[in-house]
């Protein structure tokens, strides 16, 4: 089966609902602690808020180009995450309604009557401008009532923020309403990146790798993209962190983030996982941020693709007191 397609198609039937996703709220102020970013770690400025209450982005419309933090306080009763993904020039959420729409719901009606094959073959109909949309960056998959802050260098143009996590019937939340235009400016804002205090790189060809052991307590990581492919999925490699209890079975979680998997990327989350963020997906060369509290215990960095531990890209490791 050949499919000409050279980036993540799941992320534009997400937002093929956009119609009636747009949201002109702002922000409104986060009280609760955020407890990834503590005292020892200083907390950046100019931070950008994300909120969820359900299945919805709270934020501005529009942001500075350049490095930007973004606060994703997920105060929902599902796991979710934000994606940005930049639109070719001249292309908005109207052509994803014109001209994809169609090809996804004849493709993802297959695949969820379990015709995977067919519902694959039919992606092969979307349009040319599709395969130019640059997927750079945003947060790793948050649990319910956590937060997380990701830091990410956007270059000026017209984004979609989308999660493409699954409702308990196999819809996408984007479907139901997570995904928002936002505008990036001409105008840098100025800001820095954080100093990272653990390095890692990510590949796709030697999979997850960090510069020093991990310990408790606050940490910034950086995330380094050396190279980027598409895998079995159509996905590109990212990074999330996960929080595993003595009961959890990493081989469920393998699994589960495979969304090509009918069981895949769905809500619930496999029993005794916490996603606590991460880095979703960068071109190869850039470094996305994120911030973590650490506290003993078992973890693990996965990517949100097929057979992650053949490919090195799920590593455990242990936090200890």
């Amino acid at each position: 089966m050949k499919i000409i397609i050279k980036n993540r198609w799941c992320l534009i039937l997400l937002l093929l609902t956009l119609i009636g996703c747009k949201n002109e709220k702002k922000p409104e102020p986060i009280s609760e602690e955020i407890v990834e970013v503590g005292e020892i770690i200083q907390e950046p400025k100019n931070v950008i808020d994300i909120v969820t209450r359900s299945m919805e982005f709270i934020s501005v419309d529009t942001i500075s180009s350049g490095w930007n933090t973004f606060r994703y306080d997920n105060k929902s009763n599902e796991t979710h995450f934000f994606l940005l993904d930049k639109y070719p020039e001249g292309k908005t959420v109207e052509n994803t309604i014109a001209d994809v729409a169609p090809v996804f719901e004849e493709g993802m009606d297959l695949i969820n009557e379990g015709k995977s094959e067919e519902g694959f073959a039919a992606f092969s109909k979307l349009p040319e401008w599709f395969g130019k949309i640059i997927f750079s960056g945003g947060s790793g998959l948050i649990a319910p009532k956590h937060t997380t802050m990701t830091t990410v260098k956007l270059e000026p143009g017209y984004y979609i923020m989308e999660c493409y996590v699954k409702m308990p019937n196999g819809k996408f939340h984007t479907m139901m309403g997570m995904a928002k235009p936002l505008i990036v400016l001409d105008n840098d804002s100025g800001n820095q990146p954080p100093e990272a205090t653990i390095n890692i790189t990510l590949s796709g060809e030697e999979g997850i790798s960090y510069n020093k052991a991990i310990t408790k307590g606050k940490q910034i990581f950086s995330v380094f993209v050396k190279d980027q492919k598409q895998h079995e999925n159509f996905m590109w490699h990212d990074l999330n962190l996960v929080k595993l209890e003595a009961h959890a079975s990493e081989e469920a979680l393998e699994a589960w983030m495979n969304w090509s998997d009918p069981k895949g990327l769905i809500t619930p989350v496999p029993n005794g996982v916490t996603f606590l963020g991460g880095v979703n997906d960068m071109p190869a060369g850039n470094t996305g941020y994120f911030y973590a509290d650490l506290k003993p215990g078992k973890y693990a960095f996965i990517s949100e693709v097929p057979n992650t531990k053949s490919k090195g890209l799920f590593k455990v490791f242990e936090i200890v007191d």
